[in-house]
């Protein structure tokens, strides 16, 4: 049995813990009623944090199972059993309950993002937990890739319901750092944002700066409360070159020690890192550390053969961006998911840009936008202080909001997610309606074009018409709304299958390509097309195969199918100064 056993959250890392992955009890929800799951013993056997739908989980059911039940025991370790504890989970699909010792701890709703409780009161020496969910096939809620017709179609997977995310317990004495914003400001040479504490016991706040193993700066303030804003202005590391800076070409990091204090004794540590870079638009142009920045981005959706949405290792996610940087891409667009911690961990240390995308909703209805809202504002706050990460997309290709060509009430929707995420984190772009039928009120203007040929990318995707242009039969700009100079993405595009791949309804866009000649041939032709156009970057779909879906780079096993040194050669038709 392979489990996650590295601690989960690595931006925000604690020495005191204890992980609750391996081996659950585990039941479906039609197998044995409530009251007889919570009372007693469940029947079968589940590896958390895999699916019981996939192999890793030890079950491998594609079946669809709406209600599941999690229970397993466990001991606190002696040196912890004085300290105040938290659970954590960074993902369960789609609401849960949470229960320890019989008692009710949290409940929570949303697919993809973290959520904690205290749990100190319920604790003793062994202790058993609880966990129900539920995972309706309902389109209205946020679901990403993950089908809704219970079976694949189309370009939607086989689902992961239930835990399929890390679960663990933090230690602590005192007060806890419930969390942070930490956003770095390159012109001023500073870091600052919101401390918040669970209980607002502790009074002061200590920071240790390291940069290259060396200590470059110490602060100490008061808390005022559980919220307390706080800035740190640092020394310049180089007077000439600001060489300091993160890029993908240089992943600079500084490495963060944040100690709470009660009455002068520590009460909490964490240990976090970033990197100090800045994403910002001038003239039409997206700059990173104020410099123009082309981005070859690359679609990710993060599915796995074995385990699906569940990353079989950290390590993997670490392989999947070094083989992608491998083919010439310095980013990739995480599609239609919000991933485990350890990608964008991973990507701030390798030197990879991140967009960070909303799982998508399908039936514009009231539930769909509370859902949305509430789900994606977790993800942001939990997203924002990823060095990685430089640009939000809360609506993906009108998914969800299928009439916001022209209707009004979607329209104002999308613009209310774009405000709001604005709202909770200023310092980076936001891709609103990412494909077509753009609204005004968007820092990139987004293109989808899954042409066979590059030809006439240019004279089609002048700048100067986009407010008249229709990408075959979807407007670029929405109706009511106008292009007002904002920089251009083209964020899809590609998709080639091989013809030995495409078998068995298994599909790529356009016709399939006979042998590896004439791949490269077209992935030239397209790259070559994109190359001549008034673009700030582009997105090639796509990394891997995903289950029916056979047009990745990479098979579903992360087997190499072209040479990656002709891949690369062909992606960087396009190159950053200095490349």
């Amino acid at each position: 049995m392979y489990t996650r056993n590295e601690y989960p959250r690595p931006q925000l890392k604690r020495e005191n813990w204890l992980s609750l992955n391996g081996e659950w009890q585990f039941a479906f929800g039609e197998d044995i009623n409530f009251s007889a799951a919570f009372k007693g013993a469940l029947p079968r056997k589940i590896t958390v944090p895999f699916s019981y739908q996939y192999p890793m989980s030890g079950i491998g059911d594609e079946a669809y199972h709406e209600t599941v039940y999690y229970k397993r025991t466990f001991d606190i370790p002696a040196e912890y059993a004085k300290k105040r504890a938290v659970i954590n989970f960074n993902a369960v699909d789609y609401r849960c309950e949470v229960y320890v010792n019989g008692n009710f701890v949290v409940s929570h709703e949303g697919g993809y993002s973290p959520f904690k409780a205290d749990v100190t009161k319920f604790l003793k020496k062994s202790n058993e937990i609880f966990v129900k969910c539920v995972d309706p096939l309902d389109p209205f809620i946020p679901r990403g890739k993950q089908s809704w017709l219970n079976e694949r179609f189309g370009c939607w997977y086989v689902p992961n319901t239930g835990i399929w995310q890390s679960v663990w317990l933090d230690f602590y004495d005192g007060d806890y750092l419930d969390c942070h914003t930490l956003t770095t400001d390159i012109d001023a040479c500073s870091f600052g944002g919101e401390i918040v504490t669970l209980s607002g016991k502790a009074d002061e706040c200590r920071m240790t700066l390291y940069y290259k193993d060396k200590v470059v700066k110490k602060q100490i303030f008061s808390l005022e409360g559980r919220h307390t804003i706080y800035n740190v202005r640092m020394t310049e590391m180089d007077f000439v070159d600001e060489s300091f800076w993160w890029t993908p070409e240089n992943p600079n990091l500084f490495y963060l020690d944040i100690e709470l204090l009660m009455g002068g004794k520590v009460c909490d540590l964490v240990h976090t890192r970033f990197g100090m870079r800045k994403i910002s638009v001038e003239g039409g142009r997206i700059l990173l550390n104020n410099r123009p920045y082309y981005q070859r981005l690359i679609l990710d959706q993060g599915y796995f053969k074995e385990s699906g949405i569940t990353p079989p290792s950290a390590e993997s996610l670490k392989e999947d961006i070094l083989a992608a940087k491998k083919m010439g891409y310095n980013g990739a667009r995480k599609h239609q998911k919000f991933e485990d911690p350890y990608f964008y961990y991973y990507a701030e240390e390798i030197g990879f840009l991140t967009w960070c995308e909303m799982p998508s909703s399908y039936n514009f209805n009231v539930e769909e936008m509370r859902a949305t809202i509430n789900e994606w504002q977790e993800i942001v706050d939990a997203a924002k202080n990823f060095t990685s990460v430089i640009c939000y997309v809360p609506v993906n290709e009108s998914w969800g909001v299928r009439k916001i060509l022209n209707d009004v009430d979607q329209q104002n929707y999308a613009r209310a997610l774009y405000y709001i995420t604005k709202s909770r984190d200023a310092g980076r772009l936001v891709s609103v309606n990412d494909g077509w039928e753009n609204l005004s009120e968007t820092d990139v203007t987004t293109i989808h074009d899954y042409s066979f040929s590059g030809d006439g990318f240019k004279e089609k995707y002048d700048r100067q018409k986009i407010n008249e242009t229709f990408i075959h039969d979807r407007k670029i700009i929405a109706f009511g709304n106008e292009y007002k100079g904002q920089p251009v993405i083209f964020s899809e595009f590609g998709g080639i299958a091989m013809n030995k791949d495409a078998v068995d309804g298994k599909w790529g866009y356009n016709s399939a390509a006979a042998s590896d000649d004439e791949f490269y041939a077209r992935y030239k032709n397209l790259f070559e097309g994109v190359a001549k156009c008034d673009f700030n970057g582009f997105c090639y779909t796509q990394l891997t195969d995903v289950q029916q879906e056979v047009n990745g780079l990479l098979k579903e096993d992360r087997t190499e199918k072209f040479d990656p040194e002709i891949i690369r050669q062909l992606t960087m038709v396009v190159k950053n100064r200095g490349e």
